[in-house]
């Protein structure tokens, strides 16, 4: 099993909830621009993932967790 890629699992999410970049961005307290920077990344603060669950009322953690098994 491959580690997840997060800024990918987050950006399919936000498409699957026909969300825009410009709505997330607002929501999580960051410039739009940065919003594509998550998206690149494989690895994320937790506490920037927390803020990004709630926002998508999404368990992204549990990405990392059935990782695990």
């Amino acid at each position: 099993m491959e580690e997840p890629h997060i800024g990918q699992l987050i950006r399919q999410e936000l498409r699957r909830q026909a969300k825009t970049n410009r709505w997330f961005a607002e929501q999580i307290n960051v410039n739009p621009r940065t919003v594509n920077k998550i998206f690149q990344k494989s690895v994320i603060d937790t506490r920037q993932l927390l803020l990004i669950s709630r926002c998508l009322k999404v368990d992204f953690f549990r990405f990392y967790s059935n990782f695990l098994k």
